[in-house]
């Protein structure tokens, strides 16, 4: 009987043992406009991509969205519920198992992806990006 040994992939540096997040709407899925908490739009293929090849590299990937806030109120907290349980099947689907699905930032996000976002410098408050113009 041959035993197969099973070897670990060698642990990440330091700088890279936090989470990524990555935004749902928008950045991991395409968005028009609000349908409704369990609506998932199609699949944005170059983020899709870059999730892949970092959960096979071995990161902590997790779904940042705000669908899965509630205040407590039984209407939230049943729309939160959809939300989690269409972007958990959507997981499945497109990476073969669900990722963790938060609304909470903490200290070991390392970064996040997200279509709403503006980079601002550590300790300076300067911006990087401009604001995007005011719809007309």
């Amino acid at each position: 009987m041959s035993v197969t040994k099973i070897i670990a992939p060698p642990p990440l540096p330091a700088r890279l043992r936090g989470w990524i997040g990555v935004d749902f709407d928008g950045t991991l899925v395409k968005y028009e406009r609000w349908i409704g908490p369990d609506h998932v739009g199609e699949p944005i293929p170059a983020m899709v991509e870059r999730v892949k090849e970092w959960l096979a590299a071995g990161m902590d990937v997790r779904i940042f969205t705000a669908r899965v806030w509630s205040d407590g109120t039984p209407d939230r907290d049943a729309d939160a519920r959809l939300a989690r349980a269409a972007i958990a099947k959507f997981c499945v689907e497109t990476f073969g198992k669900v990722l963790q699905i938060t609304c909470v930032k903490d200290f070991g996000m390392l970064t996040l992806y997200d279509d709403r976002c503006m980079r601002v410098e550590t300790n300076t408050g300067r911006v990087f990006d401009e604001l995007p113009e005011a719809p007309r």
